[in-house]
C-alpha cells in the first residue's frame, strides 16, 4: 500500500482553474480543430458560443479552446464582460494584444500601425463621464486611459460613436491583417450574458459581416444557459449565426477519469464503491469532482481510497462549498432577494421519484408560483427577480420560469436556518 500524501494533491478547484485532467471535453476540442482549420482553408465557419450552469468548466474550456487557437499561430485576445460597461475599450484592448502577437510576421509594418491609428480612434470614442458627475479636477475618463498604442488616431474609419458600425469596421480590419499573414483571430468573451443589448447586437452584426465575407476573425463566447436567448433578443438571426455547444456536467466514465487519471501518476487507486460516492456527491459538476477529490484525498490515509474515506472527507467539502461556491453567492443577495431564492429552492425540489430526477437536481420554477408561495403579486416580486438575473444567480431559461445558475445550489438553501 501506498501512503497517499497531501503535498501530492493533484486536484485543482478553483475559479477558471484547469484540473489536471480535463475529462469529457474532446468533443468540444475536436470541434473547435476542425473549425480552425476549415478557416484556414478559406471554408465558412460560425463563430461559436459555449454555455452552462456555473461550475460546469466554460472558463477552463475557453482558455483551452485560446491556447489550441495560438497553437496555430492565431492571433487572441480574451475580455470578461461586466455588467453596464461597454466592451468598447475591453474588445479594443483584445484586439490589440491579438494584433501584437501577428505583427512580427507581417512584412509591412504600415499596415500594421494603419490598422492600429483605427484602434486606437474605435478605443477612444469610449463614452466620458459627464462633468457634472466627475469630481472636481478628475481628469475624463477617456483622457486617463492610456491604449499603449504609439500611433495617431485613425479619422473616418471605426469612429462614428455608433457601436455597431463601429465595431463591424474594426473586426473588418482586424480580419484583414490576419488574412494577410495567412492566419486568423479568435476574440474570446467570458460571462457573455453580461454584455448590454447594444454592445451584443454590434457583435451579432460584426460576426454576420465576417462570416458573409468568409474573413478569419472568430468570436467565442462563454456563458449562462440564457445566452442564446440574449443573442437572439438582440439580432433574430443570431440562431443561424453562431455555433452553439451546451457545456454539461460529467458522465460517469469522464468524472471518474477526472480522478483516477491525476491519481494514477502519483500512483494512487480508488475502489470503485469510492468512485461511486463521489460521483453521488459531485453530481458530475467538475467544480465539484475537484472539490471532493481534493477533500477525499486530504484524508486519505493510503492507497486505495475507500468510501469510507469519502465519507470522512465529504463534511470538509461541503463546508469549503457552503463558504466559497455557494455562501458568497448568497451573500451578495439582498434580504428581499434571499426570501425569492428561498421559495425558488423549496419549489425547485425535484421529487426523486419522479423520472430520474434526485434530489441534487432543481427545477425550473414558474415565476407565478414562486408568488403564490410568498403571497405576493408577481409584479411586486419583479425587482428582486430582475437583480438576481443582473447578479447572475438565476437566469430566465423559458419565458415565466426561473432556474439556479449554480448547480445544487436550491439543495444548498434547503439545508440552511431560514
Amino acid at each position: 500500500m501506498r501512503d497517499v500524501d497531501p503535498v501530492r494533491n493533484p486536484y485543482a478547484p478553483g475559479a477558471g482553474q484547469r484540473p489536471p485532467e480535463l475529462a469529457g471535453r474532446g468533443r468540444e476540442l475536436d470541434v473547435f480543430d476542425i473549425v480552425l482549420e476549415r478557416i484556414a482553408r478559406g471554408r465558412p465557419e460560425r463563430s461559436l458560443m459555449l454555455t452552462g450552469l456555473r461550475g460546469v468548466g466554460k472558463t477552463v474550456l475557453l482558455n483551452t479552446l485560446r491556447s489550441q487557437a495560438i497553437g496555430r499561430l492565431w492571433g487572441t485576445g480574451k475580455i470578461e464582460a461586466r455588467p453596464d460597461q461597454s466592451v468598447r475599450r475591453p474588445v479594443a484592448a483584445a484586439l490589440h494584444m491579438a494584433v501584437r502577437e501577428l505583427a512580427p510576421r507581417h512584412r509591412a509594418p504600415e499596415r500594421i500601425d494603419a490598422f492600429l491609428g483605427v484602434l486606437k480612434a474605435f478605443a477612444q470614442r469610449g463614452v466620458s463621464v459627464p462633468a457634472g458627475r466627475r469630481a472636481a479636477g478628475a481628469p475624463r475618463l477617456r483622457d486617463r486611459w492610456q491604449p499603449g498604442i504609439d500611433v495617431p488616431a485613425a479619422s473616418g474609419r471605426a469612429d462614428s460613436g455608433d457601436i455597431e458600425i463601429d465595431l463591424v469596421e474594426l473586426l473588418t480590419d482586424a480580419a484583414s491583417v490576419a488574412a494577410d499573414v495567412g492566419t486568423g483571430i479568435a476574440v474570446f468573451i467570458d460571462e457573455m450574458q453580461d454584455v448590454g443589448p447594444e454592445d451584443v447586437s454590434a457583435l451579432c452584426a460584426a460576426c454576420h459581416e465576417l462570416s458573409q465575407l468568409g474573413a478569419p476573425l472568430i468570436v467565442v463566447g462563454a456563458g449562462l444557459p440564457h445566452l442564446p436567448a440574449v443573442l437572439s433578443a438582440a439580432k433574430s438571426y443570431s440562431e443561424r449565426l453562431y455555433r452553439y455547444q451546451r457545456i454539461d456536467r460529467l458522465d460517469r466514465i469522464a468524472a471518474d477519469q477526472a480522478l483516477c487519471a491525476p491519481a494514477a501518476r502519483e500512483e494512487v487507486e480508488y475502489e470503485p464503491k469510492a468512485l461511486d460516492l463521489l460521483y453521488e456527491s459531485s453530481g458530475g459538476y467538475p467544480y465539484f469532482v475537484q472539490a471532493y477529490g481534493k477533500a477525499t484525498w486530504d484524508h486519505a490515509p493510503r492507497s486505495p481510497i475507500t468510501a469510507a474515506d469519502v465519507r470522512v472527507a465529504a463534511p470538509e467539502a461541503e463546508a469549503e462549498l457552503a463558504v466559497g461556491f455557494f455562501g458568497s453567492r448568497f451573500e451578495r443577495a439582498t434580504p428581499a432577494e434571499r426570501e425569492y431564492m428561498r421559495a425558488m429552492a423549496t419549489l425547485s425540489r425535484v421529487d426523486a421519484d419522479v423520472g430520474e430526477a434526485r434530489d441534487d437536481m432543481d427545477a425550473a420554477v414558474p415565476t407565478a408560483e414562486i408568488a403564490r408561495a410568498l403571497d405576493r403579486k408577481p409584479a411586486s416580486l419583479s425587482p428582486a427577480r430582475d437583480a438576481l438575473i443582473k447578479k447572475g444567480l438565476i437566469y430566465s431559461g423559458e419565458r415565466g420560469t426561473v432556474a439556479f445558475t449554480v448547480p445544487h445550489f436550491g439543495r444548498y438553501l434547503r439545508t440552511q436556518p431560514g
